[in-house]
């Protein structure tokens, strides 16, 4: 009986549009996977050195990918490369908003975090 309980369930939800996969947002900065959570490198190496929005960008231009570094620098990959927010808010700290999936999160919002 519990297994039809269930089963019902989850057909119950699935028509209702209910998502097994819910969206969360973390804290952190949108980077590039040339430098992830450190632009150091980088800035060392080119001339004239970039500050990190711009590195990210450029990183992006040159053929690097954007990831997502959370607080604790923990490196996700970004899996809607084409989201337009990302250009926006790169290198400075955000409230990233989206749904993960292994280590790739389909990023749904972006904004900036509140200053402290």
């Amino acid at each position: 009986m519990t297994k039809h309980f269930a089963a019902a369930l989850a057909i119950a939800w699935t028509v209702a549009g209910v998502r097994f996969g819910a969206e969360q947002t973390w804290a952190g900065k949108i980077s590039d996977n040339l430098c992830n959570a450190s632009h150091t490198k980088m800035a060392t190496g080119v001339f004239p050195p970039f500050e990190d929005p711009q590195c990210t960008l450029e990183c992006v231009k040159s053929g690097g990918k954007f990831v997502f570094v959370d607080k604790d620098e923990k490196v996700l990959q970004i899996a809607n490369q084409d989201f337009e927010d990302l250009k926006k808010h790169p290198g400075v700290l955000v409230n990233l908003t989206g749904e993960l999936k292994g280590d790739a999160i389909t990023v749904t919002k972006v904004e900036p975090a509140p200053a402290k």
